[in-house]
């Protein structure tokens, strides 16, 4: 995927956590969405990103890029 629309995602999902009263909630939001449900290879390429430049990524959006983890595997009965 083209890094310009990874960007615009992340970006997205940071302008719907904004909303959060509590700036912790905000940014733990935002890397419990990127790490749940982004591609493993989609966080590969932000985090990547973020590591070069990150220019165009909003300050809250990098912040909670810092703290993304890999997903824990789902149980399956």
């Amino acid at each position: 995927m083209h890094i310009e629309r990874l960007v615009k995602m992340a970006n997205d999902i940071g302008d719907f956590f904004k909303t959060e009263p509590n700036r912790v909630d905000a940014i733990e939001g935002i890397a419990t969405h990127i790490a749940r449900f982004w591609d493993p290879r989609m966080r590969e390429q932000i985090l990547e990103y973020l590591k070069k430049d990150g220019g165009e990524l909003d300050e809250i959006v990098r912040e909670a890029l810092g703290r993304v983890t890999a997903p824990k595997p789902r149980h399956t009965a």
